[in-house]
């Protein structure tokens, strides 16, 4: 599976993207039960946010949902967390 994070907005405006393909990670389980339930929470279109707040394109397979702070679930913050941190 591969999972994809897009980040945008924030006080400077730096775009961040990264990418994760579970194929052959032996957490593989993990991550894709995260972004299942990441998706299931997730807006067709960008939600409304925070000025200077960050807004989130996650993208797993064909399907993509918007989330932006401060109205991350939990399953969303941990999944944009971790691809951002260990992505490439």
């Amino acid at each position: 599976m591969r999972i994809q994070v897009s980040r945008t907005g924030g006080f400077a405006g730096i775009a961040r993207r990264r990418e994760v393909d579970t194929a052959g990670l032996a957490d593989a389980p993990e991550w894709e039960a995260l972004a299942e339930t990441a998706l299931a929470a997730g807006h067709d279109t960008p939600p409304g946010g925070v000025p200077d707040g960050f807004r989130y394109a996650i993208t797993v397979g064909d399907r993509t949902v918007h989330c932006a702070d401060p109205k991350l679930t939990d399953a969303q913050r941990a999944l944009v967390s971790r691809v951002l941190k260990e992505g490439a």
